[in-house]
């Protein structure tokens, strides 16, 4: 753990600046967006406040960003996923920086508040957290403020509660709801990096065993996927009736977890939602059973609960906890329940976070050219934004799709052909 003037200090920002432009080099969508913005500089004279998991691509984000003109304050969402050289390179390269690895509860907070006393024009936010103090705790900045993008599942949710009340008092971008962030980051990103993180954590051969996925959302449907691609047998366990369907359809088996419970070996939640696996469900597990979380915070697996039902706890391996319960047996929680993919490996692949990243600096940058024009607090991302990370990507992948012909618009949209 490192205060942020030995960040600065460290002899470690060439390590992180290698992970940077590694991964630079598998953004050719960001690469093309940087080279934009160098020349039109949308950010010009702007603060931006930025709290998303900070490794090796938020970082390259971070700088894409900067080359539009903007003046960056960046921290964490997450305790445990910061890296301390990608901190390091970032702040060696003259930017604003307030995070570091295996923050305290009090640490984090405070590096959340060090960026929104910036007095950020603009705030990209990872589950919220940045959104949600400065409207509890700095009225008096609300005003500065243009608007932000939004990238998560669980951060959109606490803005529609926020919009509900009349509390959100500046435009917001729904990032995640941009089809080339939810089908791609959500389920490909999340079902790969889900299982990086557990295998190199654990070490332990997932085929042949029996995985819990908890939620069958686009992340779930991602996770369970992968699952089974190891040769798992996958169980999902919802409360949603027709994303119960959707599992049953797509080949696995759907019961309730306290049943699950019984029989699972790895234990997966990405729900978004707390206490989906409790006390009851932890003394039915199997000797050895692993579980672990894959949404935005650590309430998924009742760790309080957890904590206070078992007689014992100890570190089993790095980034493994294992607890005794009354019965005798031994259950084992990845990275304290924190998000695993990133508390336990490095997130989601270059590739997929590309698509993402690529959705939030357009749309930073479209709120901020349209701000005059924006009248709603809850906003979509613009099909043009989607559809030109869609073609970028297309291009990419020196891959070519036919497009529609006059007649064939007309046949299809009539009078609004020019759709």
């Amino acid at each position: 753990m490192h205060t942020i003037s030995e960040i600065r200090d460290l002899n470690l920002w060439e390590s992180g600046e290698r992970k940077i432009q590694w991964v630079k080099s598998n953004m050719p969508l960001l690469r093309g967006i940087e080279e934009d913005f160098l020349k039109t500089k949308p950010f010009a004279g702007k603060r931006i406040a930025l709290s998303i998991h900070l490794e090796a691509k938020t970082a390259y984000l971070c700088r894409v960003l900067a080359a539009g003109g903007a003046e960056m304050f960046i921290t964490g969402s997450n305790p445990l996923s910061t890296q301390d050289d990608v901190a390091a390179a970032l702040v060696h390269g003259g930017l604003n920086v307030f995070a570091w690895h295996g923050t305290t509860p009090e640490e984090y907070e405070a590096h959340t508040r060090r960026v929104i006393e910036a007095k950020p024009h603009f705030i990209i936010d990872d589950g919220g957290d940045l959104v949600t103090l400065i409207h509890s705790e700095y009225p008096e900045l609300l005003e500065n403020v243009i608007g932000g993008c939004e990238e998560t599942t669980t951060g959109i949710l606490r803005l529609h509660v926020m919009a509900d009340a009349g509390k959100l008092k500046f435009p917001m971008m729904l990032v995640n709801d941009a089809d080339c962030k939810h089908l791609f980051d959500n389920r490909y990103g999340t079902g790969q990096s889900v299982w990086d993180g557990i295998n190199r954590t654990t070490n332990l051969i997932v085929a042949g065993k029996t995985v819990v996925i908890a939620g069958y959302g686009w992340c779930g449907k991602g996770t369970a996927m992968r699952a089974k691609g190891l040769g798992a047998k996958v169980i999902v366990t919802e409360v949603d009736p027709v994303k119960a369907i959707e599992a049953v359809m797509d080949g696995f088996t759907v019961m309730k977890m306290e049943q699950a419970a019984e029989i699972g070996d790895f234990f997966v939640t990405v729900t978004g939602c707390s206490r989906v696996i409790t006390g009851n469900s932890f003394l039915k597990m199997r000797e050895g059973a692993v579980l672990c979380n894959a949404g935005h915070f650590d309430v998924e697996v009742d760790m309080a609960g957890l904590r206070e039902l078992a007689t014992e706890s100890f570190p089993a391996r790095n980034n493994i906890t294992g607890y005794k319960l009354p019965n005798g047996r031994t259950i084992y929680v990845i990275a304290e329940g924190r998000l695993v993919n990133l508390a336990a490996g490095d997130g989601h692949p270059a590739e997929i976070m590309d698509m993402s990243f690529a959705i939030q600096a357009l749309s930073a940058q479209w709120l901020i050219e349209n701000r005059a024009s924006v009248s709603k607090m809850l906003n979509n991302v613009p099909r043009a934004v989607d559809e030109d990370v869609a073609w970028r990507k297309l291009r990419s992948m020196k891959l070519e799709i036919d497009v529609l012909t006059p007649e064939q618009k007309e046949y299809l949209y009539g009078n609004t052909a020019a759709h």
